[in-house]
């Protein structure tokens, strides 16, 4: 039984207060309200920096047991570095993030769109991951959509992340026991949701976890297309 876990790219914005937020709650009081609606959420604010162990702790504590964060690598790593000579910045990274315990999802590896196909470059990043750290890689080149790529996040049992973002959409390759798709656009019909839902309940008995984020945008129709989502798989 695959368990889905459906929420957006963040929670924290001022825009959604009157639409998804109260319109008089604090910042403070936003990650709770929508940790008591949804269920997991995606951050990006670690690909800027790095949090606080004080900003990881509070996330644990204003989220119920079942809540999963799903963590936007560190630019350093995929859009600095691209991959290379990071070890250091990744096991700083991971040892900071680690306290978060079971609500740690996977991390989100989103790389350059000019960083083209290099298997050997791939292999050797994810065989030097932490153990136990799920990982989903985001391509933003085409030239990374191929078998030989595909067999290697599968022999690693890493997620293709299966991003469609109006400009490239990645195809719908499975390549781990878990999955992670990211649906970027912001005109989602009914109809559009429902065929999702369906390639994600299409993948029962392949993956023990779903990982399903709506886009951030300022008319805050994340929240409802993610409720949709939900109601969609059941």
């Amino acid at each position: 039984m695959t368990r889905f876990w459906i929420g957006t790219s963040g929670f924290q914005y001022a825009e959604w207060k009157g639409n998804f937020y109260p319109d008089d709650i604090p910042a403070s009081r936003m990650l709770s309200f929508y940790a008591e609606r949804l269920h997991t959420t995606e951050i990006n604010y670690t690909f800027h920096r790095i949090p606080a162990p004080k900003t990881i702790e509070n996330w644990r504590e204003q989220t119920p047991t079942g809540f999963r964060f799903a963590l936007k690598a560190p630019q350093r790593i995929t859009h600095w570095s691209r991959l290379r000579d990071c070890a250091e910045t990744l096991r700083y990274f991971h040892d900071v993030i680690a306290p978060l315990g079971e609500k740690l999802g996977p991390v989100l590896f989103q790389l350059p769109p000019n960083l083209k196909k290099d298997t050997l470059l791939l292999a050797d990043f994810i065989n030097g991951l932490p153990g136990g750290l799920r990982a989903a890689f985001e391509f933003r080149h085409e030239s990374w959509f191929d078998r030989e790529i595909f067999d290697t996040l599968q022999s690693r049992n890493t997620a293709l992340c299966i991003a469609d973002t109006g400009k490239l959409r990645a195809p719908e390759v499975v390549t781990a026991d878990y999955g992670y798709v990211r649906l970027r656009r912001e005109d989602y019909t009914k109809e559009d949701v429902a065929r999702w839902a369906a390639f994600v309940r299409q993948q029962t008995g392949r993956w023990s976890d779903a990982f399903i984020y709506f886009k951030h945008e300022e008319a805050g129709i994340g929240p409802k297309l993610a409720r949709q989502m939900m109601q969609a798989l059941g």
